[in-house]
């Protein structure tokens, strides 16, 4: 693309033109980029606490544990591993953070949706941070919840709508090869979480899953993927949580003309349950945008070759 050539760009008025929200910004190199409100919504991306794969690959050094070897991987004991003692603590303590932090004029931080990957330790996160979800299809109105013990607002009988949690398969960890990244059947995974909604999960057995790992590219392409589809939903203050290396593929396309020290903070590893937010900002080229929905990256084509016949029962 053609760099612009600014000193020839027609002179516009300091101020409103119309509605097109025109001003005069000055340069590229001023440091600060300008978005209408409207294109905006804030994400907190939460990793989720942690498992029992976390702790094995930490005591072993490596991650070897996490092979199925010769065995089944659904019969390995860290399949779609479930969240420690630990974790679950650090799931509660998070819950306590915020329910103590102000926000959108409320005592405590809520959130209009809250999207979980379909893993098992992903869910058990969502659980203890955010509670019981809203029943799937049940209008806010019809199912009240209850601000955090504690609040202004719980003291006073303020009802607070429970979150609605709805389940991804887009924001799932980069699968295969490791047994931990794999998942158990969504029958089995909603009868256990029955007040979260997998109603937008297409396939009900894990058909991502194999011992190839899914490619960088591959990754990254449906970490992108995925923000045009928080893009798209009406929800502005929204939680997702997700997985590092799912966040380390998302996080990694961004940044480039950051402040050094923000860039890292953005594309550091995130810590078991760590809370990271950021302001999602479209520049308004992808709402049109139409969202194919995930399905395994297609096979190669066969290089099998067979010769043209019209006598089909020839060939046996």
């Amino acid at each position: 693309m053609p760099s612009t050539n600014f000193s020839k760009v027609r002179e516009v008025p300091k101020g409103m033109l119309d509605d097109g929200f025109e001003y005069t910004l000055g340069p590229p190199s001023s440091g600060f980029s300008i978005f209408l409100a409207s294109r905006t919504k804030k994400v907190h991306f939460i990793r989720h606490a942690e498992g029992f794969h976390n702790v094995a690959t930490h005591d072993t050094g490596d991650n070897h544990c996490l092979l199925r070897g010769d065995a089944l991987a659904k019969d390995h004991s860290l399949y779609d591993s479930r969240l420690t003692p630990v974790g679950i603590e650090q799931a509660e303590k998070l819950k306590n953070i915020l329910g103590n932090r102000p926000s959108g004029g409320r005592s405590f931080t809520a959130f209009d949706l809250v999207v979980v990957s379909p893993l098992t330790r992903t869910c058990e996160t969502a659980r203890h941070i955010f509670g019981r979800g809203r029943t799937p299809g049940t209008p806010a109105f019809l199912d009240p919840g209850s601000a955090p013990n504690n609040s202004t607002e719980f003291q006073a009988g303020i009802k607070v709508p429970a979150p609605r949690i709805l389940v991804r398969e887009e924001c799932r960890e980069r699968w295969g090869h490791y047994v931990c990244d794999g998942r158990r059947s969504i029958a089995d995974i909603a009868h256990e979480f029955s007040d979260f909604d997998f109603s937008e999960v297409r396939h009900n057995e894990d058909v991502f899953y194999g011992d190839e790992r899914e490619t960088d590219e591959h990754c990254c392409e449906r970490a992108v993927k995925f923000l045009e589809w928080l893009n798209q939903r009406p929800e502005k203050c929204i939680a997702v949580v997700t997985h590092s290396s799912f966040l380390r593929h998302l996080f990694g396309q961004f940044g480039d003309s950051l402040k050094q020290e923000d860039k890292d903070n953005l594309q550091r590893m995130a810590g078991n349950c760590e809370l990271r937010s950021i302001v999602l900002c479209s520049h308004g080229v992808k709402e049109d945008t139409e969202l194919t929905p995930l399905d395994p990256p297609q096979a190669a084509p066969s290089t099998i070759r067979v010769s043209s016949t019209h006598n089909l029962a020839a060939m046996g």
